[in-house]
């Protein structure tokens, strides 16, 4: 009895463990759709269909392979800009935090999983 009891807090540890990225990833997509939704983000841009920006997706897709996108990125939000995905400019974020910025990039590379 137990063993069987070891083995069972065992096995219950490792799916545990393998749950926790997802509910870290989660709770940072969390985060990040609170900022997004604080800076008006949402108001342009949707994780699957253009809206007045490019899809998070899109973004996504379009610098997958590029391993300067996240630093790209953090820059083009913080100062806007036009040009990147036609003549519609993007306001500046200027007020954004570098943490902030990194959680939004980062979760816009991911596809902006969970967002609403």
């Amino acid at each position: 009895m137990a063993m069987h009891g070891v083995v069972k807090t065992v096995f219950l540890f490792a799916l545990l463990a393998l749950r926790l990225p997802c509910a870290l990833a989660s709770s940072e997509d969390q985060k990040a759709i609170a900022v997004a939704k604080q800076n008006a983000c949402l108001g342009c841009h949707a994780s699957n269909k253009k809206i007045v920006g490019p899809s998070f997706q899109s973004v996504a897709q379009k610098y997958k392979k590029d391993s300067n996108a996240q630093s790209f990125l953090k820059d083009k939000i913080a100062k806007g800009g036009a040009g990147s995905w036609g003549v519609v400019p993007m306001p500046a974020n200027a007020k954004l935090n570098d943490a902030d910025l990194s959680l939004l990039t980062s979760w816009i590379l991911r596809g902006a999983p969970n967002e609403n």
